[in-house]
């Protein structure tokens, strides 16, 4: 039976998307992309007449099927799933026959897949900026597409642009021409040839420059960040060949990445042959190119091997984790991974502390009937994921015997999609010699049931003791011990572990306002520009009640949109009745200057109604 996908309308087990063409014309005075969208549709049955496409807040002009013009209808509008459009085909269709299926579209300055920053908002404030995200479920919200992770398609787009603009997708360049309806603009073409879902379509225009950092490398960023964004990811390409090594080939060709503007929502997105990143991760050290080994990584657990739907979306996040972490493993060395693995326990229980050890949320695999998949995430299907993966490599005989079932696991599911039945099966045969230690797994603890994992992997804590130790001695500390912290303590901890040092901090009480006080004027945190280390300390300082530290946190809050630090810093001065009134009217001033994603989650988080407006 085919899983069926909540979050979509459209019906994969009639009929199954083969390819793209997409043409598009950028424009900024309007805020919309307006073209045609044509779509190469295999029946996947005898006699069908119609087709359910997924579409959200776009006008459809006109509808045509292998060139013959066809009925089209807009069906009742869903609050976030947006509007199905049903096709009616001049003729049946019978099972294995590919039709054209194209539709005329323009988006709408609302879409949510979509932010349009304007020269101000850019780091050259010369130029007008666009930028897209699609997942989870967004794709719909520029072309009408099956918007479910269970379809893979290729794809062929030009895109025209204002000249002195660049335009990048997630695909290999294809070259550019001058457009022949307009001098002043030029047409972007591009071609991805291995098969990938909706939502790592993905866009952006701008005045954009490149630097070449290795083989199969550029970093492309406005120029005004482009040698920083170079120096930092550097790694790149030892990243790429570590990853290839633990996963088997990289089938992409082209590994780019583009820093955006500060106000994209997530550290990175894995979009295909050009990993979006925010500047968050310029700290200047390259002690927070972590995400772009998590990037990689989904070139092969998300982008290769894909989950069906968004229910099953540990099998995208807990793999590319895992993945992640080997590749820090085989870089930095083995204590290294079980640091980084340790914090992500870490981060596992602090998110069931914010959402509630009973928060259906909280499960491995979450039902999303009715559920937004942009309210139902977290770090949970990554971290939680990620235990599992932990825990059962420490069961089945460690890392080098793991890794073996992983490398197979992508390769037999490689361009398709699967659940979560899918992958544990396969599992069972892999490790056929071991079913009686995979029968000893409490499977549904680990799955269904909310709250932390029933079973704490082993860590290695050498590089964690320190952290630990100093940790302590903070929440111990009476008002009396406080001239006992020198600068001191700090000498010997890495950035990472400074991280770790907060984070550990964060589980516990907050701490009284003459530690905060007294820990900035030993350490001088204020000072600090790793945007994870000075994250932490602001909610520390918030959480602890230090009235000086409000204005830092609302500037961190507002002046970039990284959805893992904006929220909770929001959420933390909401809570502290001396900022809350600030938080909102703070959030209500830069509401409009947010990506529509962003703008949405911290409303609700402040419990502002979406109308509202300064």
């Amino acid at each position: 039976m085919a899983e069926l996908d909540p979050s979509s309308f459209a019906s994969p087990a009639d009929h199954l998307t083969q390819h793209l063409y997409l043409r598009c014309r950028v424009d900024f005075g309007s805020r919309a992309l307006r073209g045609t969208a044509a779509l190469t549709v295999r029946a996947e049955r005898d006699g069908l007449r119609c087709l359910v496409l997924d579409t959200k807040d776009l006008q459809i002009h006109k509808v045509a099927v292998n060139g013959q013009e066809a009925k089209f209808a807009l069906g009742q509008r869903h609050s976030f799933k947006g509007t199905p459009l049903e096709i009616t085909f001049p003729f049946e269709l019978r099972r294995g026959q590919d039709v054209i299926v194209e539709t005329s579209f323009e988006t709408s300055p609302k879409s949510s897949a979509l932010q349009w920053l304007t020269p101000e908002q850019t780091s050259g404030k010369k130029h007008p900026f666009l930028f897209s995200q699609c997942q989870a479920i967004h794709c719909r919200a520029i072309l009408p597409c099956q918007d479910t992770p269970s379809v893979k398609l290729t794809y062929y787009a030009e895109v025209s642009v204002p000249k002195e603009l660049v335009a990048l997708m997630s695909a290999n360049r294809d070259g550019e021409m001058p457009d022949p309806e307009d001098s002043n603009r030029k047409i972007y073409r591009f071609s991805q040839k291995v098969p990938i879902p909706c939502y790592l379509i993905a866009f952006v225009v701008g005045a954009l420059e490149s630097r070449q950092i290795g083989p199969r490398t550029l970093v492309w960023a406005e120029k005004e960040l482009v040698d920083k964004s170079a120096y930092e990811f550097a790694e790149t390409e030892a990243m790429l060949k570590t990853a290839e090594d633990l996963a088997g080939p990289y089938v992409w060709g082209q590994y780019d990445l583009l820093v955006l503007p500060p106000s994209f929502p997530y550290g990175g997105m894995e979009n295909p042959c050009l990993t979006f990143v925010t500047p968050t991760l310029l700290a200047g050290d390259r002690s927070l190119s972590n995400v772009i080994a998590h990037e990689i990584s989904h070139s092969w657990t998300g982008n290769l091997v894909t989950n069906k739907t968004w229910e099953h979306f540990w099998l995208n996040e807990g793999h590319t984790v895992y993945l992640e972490r080997r590749i820090g493993g085989r870089l930095f060395g083995e204590q290294f991974r079980h640091f980084q693995a340790l914090g992500g326990w870490r981060e596992l229980q602090n998110t069931i502390n914010t959402l509630g050890d009973t928060s259906p949320f909280t499960n491995l695999i979450p039902k999303l009937n009715e559920v937004d998949p942009d309210v139902a995430y977290s770090p949970v299907p990554y971290e939680k994921g990620f235990a599992l993966l932990f825990y059962l490599e420490q069961l089945l005989g460690g890392p080098d015997v793991f890794i073996g079932f992983l490398k197979a696991y992508i390769q037999q599911f490689a361009y398709k999609s699967a659940v979560t039945e899918d992958w544990k099966k396969f599992l069972y045969s892999y490790f056929k010699d071991k079913v009686d230690v995979l029968n000893k797994v409490d499977w549904n603890a680990w799955m269904h049931t909310p709250g932390m994992p029933p079973v704490k992997p082993t860590y290695d804590m050498t590089l964690s003791n320190a952290c630990v130790a100093l940790s302590q001695r903070w929440t111990k500390a009476k008002e009396s011990d406080l001239s006992s912290f020198s600068s001191a303590d700090l000498k010997d901890l890495s950035s990472h572990q400074l991280i770790e040092f907060l984070a550990l901090l964060l589980l516990e009480a907050p701490l009284p306002v003459s530690h905060v006080k007294r820990m900035q004027e030993v350490y001088n945190f204020n000072a600090v520009n790793n945007s994870e280390i000075r994250f932490r300390w602001l909610r520390l300082c918030i959480q602890a009640k230090w009235e000086e530290a409000i204005p830092l946190a609302l500037k961190m809050a507002t002046e970039q949109g990284r959805m893992k630090f904006t929220r909770p810093l929001f959420r933390d001065l909401y809570n502290f009745e001396k900022s809350c009134d600030q938080a909102v009217s703070s959030f209500m001033q830069h509401r409009a200057r947010m990506h529509p994603v962003a703008a949405m989650l911290v409303a609700k988080d402040l419990k502002v109604g979406q109308g509202q407006t300064a």
